[in-house]
């Protein structure tokens, strides 16, 4: 019989309909051959051979740890956010010998098999996920048959994986209580995307924040964005329309907080005496903006390293509970937050 070459568009689900079993059982003959009988082994691996799906991967040794690769999901490769956490990772990586992938899921529809495949055929021994969502259609049952893999960043309880975060909720309610305490009372927030878990632990600090100084919630004053550049400046835009624009913002990005800003000022306003705004991760250009944001300093190369040594550990076969860890966030204070004006108080 002919091999064929591997195949871009065979998928899992081909494997299975050419072997008549499940797509479960499928991936269990992969990743776990010795939790299938013999049989079933080697109708999975011949459906593989004639539809062209990544045979190559079935060559390797059974045993993890063989491709010494590790690959790590970033929502979007465009955001600066994440530049850090990566470099934490990739430095503790190569400290154990190990490579690191990086795949980007702002295009994931494009890439959906590509990470699965991966994963299935053993190209990469375990996964470091900075997003809330894994990249790919997997059941429960495929997820008990794939390499291990740890979060950083995120925290998505139902997900039931080691993780390595802030605390959101708290360093969002320090955030918007620093504009408190500076006098400010009409205060928005320009939030990340409603399905992201930590735009949610942002919005709650932010709502806490605001009841605990007795400052009723505006919903005028809540605007969805992206984390975008674009989010900052469409939002800003939105807010000032408003009969009572707000007097300071709270943003869920540092990077929507410099569109906001960039917007702001082409409305002809000044910052931070007639807007004062807090950003949200503490990237690089935030320290060197004109002004310097205010902004909540994430430890993002620790993240990435903590995440790595996680998923080491996990490698090595010792126990890792699926807990998070939780890493200190510092608000630090620069340039773009000024109190209250007498008008305003």
């Amino acid at each position: 019989m002919d091999q064929k070459q591997p195949s871009s568009t065979a998928t899992m689900k081909d494997v299975a309909e050419q072997a008549g079993v499940s797509t479960a059982t499928v991936s269990r003959a992969l990743m776990n051959p010795e939790k299938v009988s013999a049989a079933t082994r080697q109708k999975v691996e011949q459906a593989v051979i004639a539809v062209g799906y990544a045979p190559h991967g079935l060559a390797r040794n059974a045993k993890r740890g063989d491709t010494q690769t590790i690959l790590v999901i970033v929502p979007d490769i465009c955001d600066p956010f994440f530049s850090e956490i990566i470099r934490g990772v990739e430095v503790t990586a190569a400290q154990e010998g190990y490579l690191v992938l990086i795949g980007d899921c702002a295009h994931q529809d494009q890439q959906e098999k590509t990470f699965l495949n991966l994963m299935l055929t053993r190209q990469i021994d375990g996964m470091v996920l900075l997003g809330s969502q894994l990249p790919f259609d997997a059941g429960l049952e495929d997820q008990r048959n794939l390499p291990p893999m740890v979060m950083g960043n995120e925290f998505a309880p139902e997900m039931a994986l080691p993780t390595v975060h802030i605390d959101n909720l708290t360093a969002a309610f320090e955030a918007v209580n620093h504009l408190l305490q500076l006098g400010h009372r009409q205060i928005a927030c320009i939030t990340g995307p409603e399905h992201v878990p930590l735009s949610q632990y942002r919005l709650q600090g932010y709502i806490q924040a605001l009841r605990r100084s007795n400052i009723a919630i505006d919903a005028n004053f809540i605007v969805r964005g992206d984390f975008t550049f674009e989010a900052g400046a469409s939002a800003l835009k939105q807010l000032m329309s408003l009969p009572q624009p707000p007097k300071a913002i709270f943003c869920h990005s540092d990077l929507m907080a410099l569109g906001a800003i960039n917007q702001a000022r082409k409305l002809g306003m000044r910052i931070p005496q007639d807007l004062s705004v807090v950003g949200f991760d503490d990237i690089e250009l935030a320290q060197y903006y004109d002004p310097p944001l205010t902004t909540v300093a994430q430890p993002r190369f620790e993240i990435g390293r903590e995440a790595m040594l996680l998923l080491l550990d996990e490698l090595q076969g010792k126990r890792v509970s699926s807990g998070s860890r939780l890493l200190d966030a510092e608000l630090r204070v620069r340039g773009s937050t000024a109190p209250a004006t007498k008008r305003e108080k």
